[in-house]
């Protein structure tokens, strides 16, 4: 997951990376409204709405408008109803005052994260290679034979389907799958080992070192 932080507080922004790093998420920090327009695309921004460049309502307004899917949490010390109302109006997906927790933020980043991933429509039908995936009735073939799947090993699938050939990190895989990335990941290697095991080819599902995992996409 990556995050892009806007913050131009730099004591802050150091020690909310550290934290969210920690956490495994991977994040980019910016100190401008400049800055956050430039920054690589990301799955998360964080922003803070005051800002030596501008106002982060004007931000929040203009990456809404790039990107209807971006999640966007506003953190801030502006804590008056209608600063909340009016951040929310403007397309930010939740709004947390300072100070706050990190235990808090994380549960605010994954319920975002969740509520972007579902406003991604479902293809009905998935084929990657030999694998054939029924998302709506829930059913597997392999090179036409039919393969039974618990149901977390059927959505790890469907989460490694969704882009054949991309490898997807395992906090992709644990937020879609278990709705949170705090779940050991050692779940996650027990349950690719038995679907691997099922779909009668291991190769099908490829380990990427240090990332996570890959469905073949041939």
């Amino acid at each position: 997951m990556r995050i892009l932080l806007v913050e131009d507080d730099r004591r802050v922004a150091a020690a909310l990376s550290s934290a969210l790093t920690r956490r495994g998420y991977e994040v980019e920090h910016a100190g401008t409204v400049a800055a956050a327009l430039s920054a690589a695309p990301c799955d998360l921004v964080l922003l803070d709405l005051t800002l030596p460049d501008g106002d982060g309502t004007d931000l929040c307004r203009e990456l809404r408008r790039r990107s209807s899917q971006l999640g966007i949490i506003a953190v801030t010390a502006r804590g008056e109803e209608r600063d909340r109302v009016l951040g929310l109006r403007l397309g930010a997906d939740d709004y947390v005052v300072k100070p706050f927790s990190m235990v808090e933020l994380q549960a605010r980043i994954e319920a975002v994260l969740r509520r972007a991933a579902h406003t991604v429509p479902e293809r009905n039908l998935i084929e990657a290679g030999p694998v054939r995936i029924d998302v709506a009735g829930r059913t597997v073939r392999v090179a036409g034979r039919p393969v039974a799947l618990t149901r977390k090993e059927f959505d790890i699938l469907v989460s490694l389907a969704r882009q054949p050939g991309v490898a997807v990190p395992r906090d992709r895989i644990l937020l879609d799958v278990w709705g949170t990335t705090w779940a050991d990941r050692h779940t996650v290697e027990v349950h690719v080992g038995s679907l691997r095991g099922k779909l009668g080819d291991p190769t099908l599902v490829e380990t990427v070192r240090g990332v996570g995992y890959r469905l073949r996409g041939e």
